[in-house]
């Protein structure tokens, strides 16, 4: 068995710093999203991806795809903002095993006003602590690692 590429001092501190910050992060905008408006990230995501799509309307394995998430846990999701009204999942008419999932008039409206705080809170957070060129180098790092990932 080979040895592994161990990091050095310097890839260690800058691994541990992505892990700590991004998960630090997360945990802010997971709690200012549940705390002002009852949504968690991963439910915000999904709203997200359905008001930008056609119709804002999606078949579930295609928002599961786009929301990062697996089909099962997507469903249970699906299910939480179902029976807060933002989401109606309807049967596919040309498939019988095709769900599509659609934002609703009050998901909508929900988003709009998380949103306005959501964008707020990435900026305090995110955006404006980064100088401009590390936030392109940001953008640049993380869709190789995207594309990497897909790759897999």
């Amino acid at each position: 068995m080979s040895e592994p590429r161990w990091l050095d001092a310097t890839q260690q501190r800058d691994w541990r710093a992505y892990i700590d910050g991004s998960v630090r992060l997360t945990e802010i905008i997971d709690r200012d999203l549940k705390t002002r408006h009852g949504l968690s990230v991963s439910e915000y995501e999904i709203l997200v991806r359905l008001s930008e799509a056609p119709g804002r309307r999606l078949r579930m394995a295609e928002l599961a795809a786009n929301a990062s998430q697996s089909r099962s846990r997507l469903s249970h999701t699906c299910a939480r903002l179902e029976s807060k009204g933002l989401v109606q999942r309807d049967n596919c008419p040309s498939d019988k095993r095709g769900v599509f999932c659609t934002l609703t008039p009050e998901g909508f409206a929900t988003l709009e006003r998380a949103a306005r705080d959501h964008v707020e809170t990435v900026r305090e957070f995110f955006v404006d602590v980064i100088d401009p060129g590390d936030l392109a180098a940001v953008g640049r790092a993380f869709a190789a690692v995207l594309k990497r990932a897909e790759d897999s």
